[in-house]
């Protein structure tokens, strides 16, 4: 299961792992680092004053206002009692309450029938790297000696079934697909039914973007739970929603669109290296209670890292 994988890629970890982290930050690490440093400038006491200087630096990094308030109520007792002295204690004291927020939101547990297949339904609106993300958890999958099938159910974009074929090829992963236009549910049902035969360890499964009417999405997603569940009961076993961290808090009101009518189990964030506001990792933790398991941090195929707190944390202050 993913949590599994997760524990396996922690122990294996790359040299490269955390630098490829703090690279996919840089823009927000930067941004928040000559922010801060301007508003404690040296000499300067740090007191409730500055901190309420430093609340417009920590809502432009992302975090939103109702995180970024919870933070600096905490910060500005430590002030008060003048346990603040000086930039370094401040990030740190920052990096501490981050953190905290963060682990705060521990990974729901997946159960699973042993023998039947991980069935993983990813859902986003079109545009947050969806597809692309779908290529890219396969490839991880695959690296870890992993069997994998795609499922290509957004039927409603024909351009969607062609790029999953193409991550199809470039991972060396079967995609089960049918027309343009055709019955989701059907494509999963047949999707499933393989996956069984095979015993294949993970089923991939794309949704649609979008469809007529918000409704009718949700309708449709409804029924594709309820055809898994009836192929491999206690399916789907996580569902997965991709954002797009460019689009910061109006992708946060997406994500609860969706979280409250699919059953969302985690997060995968898009475009990490592309934005200078990486703090929506937190506002999402603190205002969807959801993890984030995946951060995408480039276009290749192995540029999908599962997500770390603390090195997230760090790498933001690095």
């Amino acid at each position: 299961m993913i949590q599994t994988l997760f524990g396996s890629l922690d122990e294996e970890k790359k040299p490269s792992f955390i630098d490829r982290m703090k690279q996919a930050v840089t823009r927000t690490r930067e941004n928040l680092t000559e922010r801060i440093e301007q508003v404690v400038s040296i000499g300067k006491d740090i007191d409730r004053s500055t901190l309420d200087d430093l609340e417009a630096t920590l809502i432009g990094a992302d975090l939103g206002t109702t995180t970024t308030h919870e933070v600096l109520e905490k910060l500005r007792d430590k002030a008060d009692r003048k346990q603040i002295k000086d930039v370094e204690e401040l990030k740190r004291l920052l990096k501490e309450e981050l953190l905290a927020i963060l682990t705060s939101t521990p990974a729901r547990p997946v159960t699973r029938v042993d023998g039947a297949p991980e069935v993983i339904l990813v859902v986003g609106v079109n545009g947050t790297g969806k597809t692309t993300t779908i290529g890219k958890l396969a490839q991880v999958f695959r690296s870890q000696g992993k069997t994998v099938l795609m499922c290509a159910a957004d039927t409603f974009r024909a351009a969607a079934i062609e790029q999953l074929e193409i991550w199809g090829q470039r991972t060396g992963t079967e995609v089960v697909k049918t027309k343009a236009g055709g019955d989701p549910s059907a494509v999963l049902f047949d999707a499933l039914q393989k996956a069984n035969a095979r015993k294949t360890d993970y089923v991939i499964v794309d949704t649609a973007g979008r469809l007529h009417t918000k409704q009718n999405l949700m309708q449709e997603l409804e029924k594709m739970k309820r055809t898994a569940q009836r192929i491999i009961p206690g399916s789907p076993h996580e569902t997965l929603l991709v954002m797009d961290a460019t689009t910061g808090q109006n992708g946060l009101q997406q994500a609860r669109q969706f979280t409250q009518s699919a059953g969302v189990t985690g997060i995968v964030l898009t475009k990490l290296d592309g934005t200078a506001k990486g703090g929506v990792v937190v506002a999402i933790s603190r205002e969807l209670g959801l993890p984030v398991r995946f951060v995408g941090v480039g276009e290749k195929a192995g540029d999908l890292l599962p997500f770390d707190a603390k090195e997230f944390v760090d790498s933001l202050f690095a």
